[in-house]
């Protein structure tokens, strides 16, 4: 970044707005690794969750906040003292921590939601500030729905909170409902018609139900905002948030129109943008910009014509810039445990526990002997398996087999532990994929409806991984299970049983903006 240049802070949510998408829970130890990988891209901020959710989320933050060293640790909090207290106490252990604060200010919110007059959620807003203060100096505001809120209402909001010791000022466009010209401009009067907006940094956060997510933050950038609240693969509720990857690489490229840069480590894009599709389930879609298996390739011959005689005639940044690379693990089935520790802790994965590393190693072992060449991206879905399957053992796929045969009823014969005890079970179905699941329904019937069945393959080749997500609803409750094998039929039955484990576990999670205010 040229000296000249302003520095443009990178607030990455994905940890807790990103995983507000129905089924795209993560646990602790899957949470670690995404900030980890956050940590080694040299994201400013990440924000690793809303503590006062539930007992799991307060120990994802605080273990975050214990394992994160060069990245501040962000906590979210409703305008109130239980939740500020206890995003405090998660905090605690942050090498530096921000607790993120906020209440709404749009006519329709005070209204309908909080039942409150603009005075009531101003005093309100500027207490919480002040309070939070109290156990952290990095204070963040945010006035929710910004985007529909009277301005003049927010320029007295905004100045209050700034006295009240607000070092960051947040302009959340909540429902996505504004267009670049005009958030670009709301953030240019916010910043010239508050008195005190130099002594707090402007910061947006844009989500993406017009499709105007990135558009929207970097009209505001261009505005003088100097941070963009986004996530890793746009993830995020309804349509998404402004994607990181697009933000960073459009001020980058456009050094010639953006007066600001990042510190973004840009070669651990697309390899955290695969860890965070591997846990959530959320694949990346092929045309997806900078990230989709698609966003180098050309097929027109003559854009391949032009690529080979200057890149620069139809690339506007270089794939390596971003972190496309074949990373191949020299590493086979007579390898040992060491090279295979080492090779996971250069992709950024240490190992809690022995129980956690033979877990892995067991698994690579089965994986070396059914696949020649063995990829980062598939120690990558081995290790997140490895890890569902020591947190959830009340239901385990111990066998399956499937007869298929054109003009045949396609039968399955599964065998399940069921809390330490095999059980075995047979079922017709449509098709392979159904009738295994049918067989599964027999002996664990969990009363799930099947949203989503989606398969991808983990890396290229006949011999490739095939990934399975699967998204399960029962009472209300949505969520993701993965599986991975060379046989898809047998990656289904993993990522369905992966999932049946998370409905019976029942840990609820409770959503920050469905709580009682």
């Amino acid at each position: 970044m040229s000296r000249d240049k302003d520095r443009l802070i990178i607030f990455d949510t994905t940890l807790r707005d990103g995983e507000q998408s129905p089924g795209a829970s993560m646990t602790k130890e899957e949470k670690v690794r995404i900030a980890k990988a956050l940590e080694r891209m040299r994201v400013d901020v990440i924000e690793a969750g809303f503590p006062a959710a539930s007992k799991g989320d307060f120990e994802s933050v605080e273990a975050v906040a214990r394992q994160v060293k060069d990245s501040v640790v962000c906590g979210l909090a409703r305008a109130r003292e239980d939740d500020i207290s206890r995003a405090g106490e998660a905090l605690k252990p942050a090498n530096a921590g921000r607790i993120h604060t906020f209440i709404a200010t749009s006519p329709i919110h005070m209204k309908m939601k909080l039942q409150l007059e603009p005075d009531e959620v101003l005093e309100q807003a500027v207490w919480a500030v002040k309070y939070a203060r109290q156990f952290c100096d990095n204070v963040e505001f945010s006035p929710e729905d910004a985007g529909r809120s009277e301005p003049d209402f927010l320029c007295r909001v905004l100045e209050a909170v700034i006295d009240a010791g607000a070092s960051t000022v947040n302009i959340p466009d909540t429902v996505g409902y504004n267009v670049p010209d005009q958030f670009g401009d709301l953030i240019r009067y916010l910043r010239e018609r508050v008195p005190n907006a130099d002594k707090a940094v402007f910061s947006v956060h844009c989500h993406n139900d017009l499709g105007l997510a990135v558009a929207n933050s970097l009209a505001a950038v261009r505005a003088g905002a100097r941070q963009v609240e986004c996530t890793v693969n746009g993830l995020g509720e309804r349509a998404g948030n402004a994607s990181l990857e697009e933000i960073v690489m459009a001020v980058r490229t456009r050094q010639d129109f953006f007066d600001c840069d990042t510190h973004i480590n840009a070669q651990e894009i697309v390899p955290t943008s695969r860890l965070v599709a591997n846990i959530t389930g959320f694949s990346v879609q092929p045309n997806k910009a900078i990230v989709g298996a698609n966003a180098f390739a050309h097929e027109s011959g003559i854009h391949q014509d032009g690529v080979l005689k200057s890149r620069e005639t139809y690339e506007i940044m270089r794939a390596e810039d971003v972190g496309w690379k074949t990373n191949r693990m020299v590493l086979g089935k007579h390898s040992g445990r060491n090279a295979f520790r080492t090779r996971l802790q250069e992709l950024g994965t240490v190992f809690e526990s022995e129980e956690q590393l033979n877990e892995a190693f067991v698994r690579f072992k089965e994986l070396a002997d059914k696949k020649h060449e063995i990829f980062d991206d598939d120690l990558q879905a081995l290790v997140t398996e490895a890890n569902l399957a020591l947190e959830n053992e009340r239901v385990r796929l111990v066998s399956l087999s499937v007869t298929s045969a054109t003009g045949e009823t396609p039968e399955a014969e599964v065998t399940l532990s069921v809390d330490g005890k095999e059980q075995h079970a047979s079922a017709p179905g449509s098709g392979p994929v159904d009738a295994a699941f049918k067989a599964i329904d027999t002996l664990v019937p969990s009363g799930t409806q099947l949203l989503l069945y989606s398969v991808s393959n983990i890396t290229t080749g006949t011999d490739s991984q095939g990934e399975v997500t699967v998204r399960l609803e029962r009472a209300g409750r949505v969520v993701n299970g993965q599986g991975a094998d060379t046989d898809i039929v047998i990656a289904s039955a993993k990522a369905y049983v992966n999932a049946i484990n998370k409905i019976l576990l029942g840990q609820d999670r409770t959503h920050p903006q469905a709580a009682d205010v």
